[in-house]
């Protein structure tokens, strides 16, 4: 496609979207049921012929030289499908916030006045990698009434565009419009810079993918963009905590998955149960071949470890997103370091405490600033799924409109709504 050609494509997508935006919006909650529970049923059935169309990403993905982080993220396995199916399920089953009115307050003057959630209207997605990605935005945008414009990475263009076949067979099956949930089908990259400047047709943007993608489209959207930049979580072993717990949870925070942006990349011990508790995850580590970059405290603890991988941390480390088998460790006084250390260096993505002291525990809830915050839990658990959104369009770590993984609520408004019976001001 040439310039003029990527402008009048992507001029029509939006159109198209708009129109089928308004039918997304009046859908009944069981129409969206039916789609979303058709999508989930497709998938199923389609698990074979979508790893073919996946192999050829994967294919290459490995010519072109792609990391093997990056190409993971491409995997459409049988369980990522399946993954995806069942937040299509849970999605179908969860009450539709769609018209509920909140907030209903009877006035002096005699009117009540309240706040009804509505669709945004059209949302554009632009995302690297992960194919899933386009049954988790279309299946959120179903269920919250929006109509989406998917841009995927060139890297699963064939993968994303078997996937969005199967949307629209859903749409149909259902009654919905065609167009409520559109691919890019093309991998000019002009398309993404269409796509963020059509404010009269999109009405938000929501970046998904490296921190060069992000930045691009923060810097040059002409919409609202909601957006995470990096993923630096960190794991903070108390004085007092569980071991036993400590070391099953860092291990898992950081080992379950390494390209995930809700992986640990940061871990802080605190001095009084450092000599006891590094010893354990670093000899875990080792075994996994994940390289600890520590202070010098640390270090001087963990060389005695086995097989342990190990170098000096620089200033650098303390804010990296390594998405790979390497993780900053840092010894620290206590949880006042704990919080200052993170609230500086953190992505304000999530962070975690595991401790046995409930005051602790309740600072760092309190004030660390990050989207989410836990106590005694992996920091894997961030996402839509695990925290019964049923998928997530994507994890914001801006305080305005949605914070944390963006589910259904996120991608909706709300307006005020007045109920009288005849009251005049004066």
């Amino acid at each position: 496609m040439n310039a003029l050609n990527i402008v009048e494509y992507t001029h029509n997508l939006g159109v198209q979207a708009k129109v089928a935006s308004a039918q997304m919006a009046r859908a009944s909650a069981a129409v969206k049921r039916r789609a979303l529970l058709a999508l989930a049923r497709l998938l199923r059935e389609n698990v074979e012929p979508l790893q073919t169309d996946n192999a050829r990403d994967l294919d290459r993905a490995v010519a072109n030289g792609l990391s093997a982080p990056m190409v993971d993220r491409l995997r459409l396995t049988p369980k990522v499908l399946e993954t995806c199916a069942q937040g299509c399920e849970q999605l179908a089953s969860m009450a539709d916030v769609i018209g509920e009115i909140i907030g209903m307050k009877q006035m002096p003057s005699g009117i009540r006045v309240g706040q009804m959630r509505v669709p945004i209207g059209v949302f554009g997605m632009i995302y690297e990698s992960r194919p899933n990605v386009t049954i988790e935005a279309a299946s959120l945008s179903i269920k919250s009434g929006n109509a989406c414009i998917l841009r995927g990475g060139s890297e699963a263009i064939d993968s994303n565009k078997a996937l969005a076949a199967l949307v629209a067979r859903a749409l149909a099956e259902a009654g919905l419009p065609e167009h409520g949930v559109q691919l890019v089908q093309t991998t000019d990259r002009e398309a993404v810079g269409q796509l963020i400047a059509m404010p009269d047709y999109v009405d938000v943007i929501i970046p998904r993918g490296g921190k060069g993608l992000i930045e691009r489209i923060s810097r040059e959207a002409k919409v609202p963009v909601i957006k995470h930049l990096d993923g630096n979580c960190h794991t903070y072993v108390d004085d007092p905590c569980d071991i036993a717990m400590a070391v099953k949870v860092a291990d898992n925070a950081k080992t379950n998955k390494y390209s995930p942006c809700n992986a640990s990349e940061s871990l802080l011990v605190a001095r009084g149960v450092a000599a006891e508790f590094l010893p354990q995850i670093g000899a875990i580590y080792a075994a996994k071949g994940v390289e600890m970059r520590g202070c010098p405290e640390s270090l001087a603890i963990l060389k005695s470890v086995a097989g342990a991988q190990l170098a000096e941390a620089t200033e650098q480390d303390w804010s990296e997103e390594y998405l790979a088998p390497i993780i900053s460790v840092k010894i620290v006084a206590g949880v006042d370091e704990a919080i200052a250390h993170i609230n500086r260096y953190s992505s304000h993505h999530t962070d975690a405490i595991l401790t046995r002291d409930h005051m602790h525990a309740q600072r760092f809830l309190r004030e660390v600033d990050s989207a989410s915050v836990m106590v005694n839990a992996s920091t894997r658990f961030a996402d839509g799924f695990e925290y019964g959104l049923g998928a997530e369009i994507g994890i914001s770590t801006d305080k305005f409109h949605a914070r944390g993984p963006v589910g259904i609520e996120g991608l909706t408004s709300l307006k005020y709504v007045v109920l009288g019976e005849g009251e005049v001001r004066t």
